[in-house]
């Protein structure tokens, strides 16, 4: 079978992304299940990292296993990736990776923000108790997602001249069920609008407080400075990943783009990066994490 060389092209990118994806949400599940076996309980933010890392890792699996089909199997794509297996568990890993981002994002905003109402305050000293809700409510809201979604049937690829341009079009005779999908969809809104609320207010607080320091007597030297100017930069990056998986999962659910077009792929290296990319910052991001990683890889390159 031949490629065209833009195909190729994607094929190495994707599969950066998914072996960086799977190496580093790999590694926030075995140092946190690690961390559960040694003490026998985990702290608030280490029980997210834990469930970002599933959740993630799965993610990455099911869009490993969609490129897969498309490129090397394309006539079978309809008969394994639209089966109502399929989509329950694609749906699943998508939802629930947003709803544990944005509840890293509301954990963040408590626990850093230096807003002083009243109410914020009294969020503030129990967010970690309310941890763990949060997170089995945003299983059973996934769930339910994903086995509202099974229940809507999805448009066919036409499978005319494959190989002769790769580019195949869908059927437009189901477009009016594609509504029903998308209205299903509209529930990816919630997690959305927590997190760019969260991550807002977050930036918001550590810009004045940058700013208060840096008018300050100690300027850019002062290192609280540049630890918050760090933060900035992360939560930029993290909003960045977020939404330019949004765009991406949404344009990909309206089921218009050619498919194994160059757009097609493109869609699915976007998507791809938000779980590899967003994960490797959390690492980076985190002292306990971080060193013994520079380590495995420090190992890694001396071998």
């Amino acid at each position: 079978m031949a490629f065209p060389l833009s195909t190729i092209l994607h094929m190495i990118l994707m599969s950066t992304e998914f072996f960086l994806g799977i190496t580093v949400n790999g590694y926030l599940i075995i140092m946190n299940c690690t961390d559960l076996f040694k003490s026998r309980k985990l702290k608030p933010l280490e029980i997210l990292l834990l469930c970002i890392g599933i959740s993630r890792f799965g993610l990455q699996l099911m869009l490993m296993v969609q490129i897969f089909y498309s490129v090397f199997l394309p006539f079978a794509y309809d008969e394994t990736i639209f089966t109502e297996n399929m989509m329950f568990f694609w749906m699943l890993f998508s939802t629930i990776s947003l709803w544990f981002a944005a509840w890293l994002a509301l954990f963040y905003c408590f626990k850093i923000s230096g807003f002083t109402h009243s109410s914020f305050l009294w969020l503030k000293f129990r967010i970690s108790k309310f941890i763990l809700w949060l997170l089995w409510g945003s299983l059973l809201a996934s769930l339910g997602t994903a086995a509202t979604s099974m229940m809507v049937e999805l448009p066919k690829t036409e499978y005319n001249d494959v190989f002769r341009n790769t580019t195949l079009q869908r059927t437009t005779a189901n477009t009016e069920k594609n509504n029903d999908l998308l209205f299903v969809n509209l529930m990816l809104f919630l997690p959305l609008s927590v997190f760019v609320v969260c991550t807002s207010m977050l930036f918001i607080s550590l810009y004045k407080h940058t700013h208060q320091m840096q008018s300050g007597p100690h300027g850019f030297s002062n290192v609280k400075t540049e630890a918050h100017i760090k933060a900035l930069r992360t939560i930029i990056t993290f909003f960045c990943f977020f939404m330019s998986y949004f765009a991406a999962f949404m344009a990909n659910m309206t089921f218009r783009i050619p498919y194994r077009s160059n757009q097609f792929f493109l869609i699915k290296e976007i998507m791809a990066a938000f779980p590899a990319g967003h994960s490797l910052i959390l690492i980076m991001s985190n002292p306990k994490l971080r060193e013994p990683f520079r380590r495995i890889l420090c190992f890694k390159k001396n071998q």
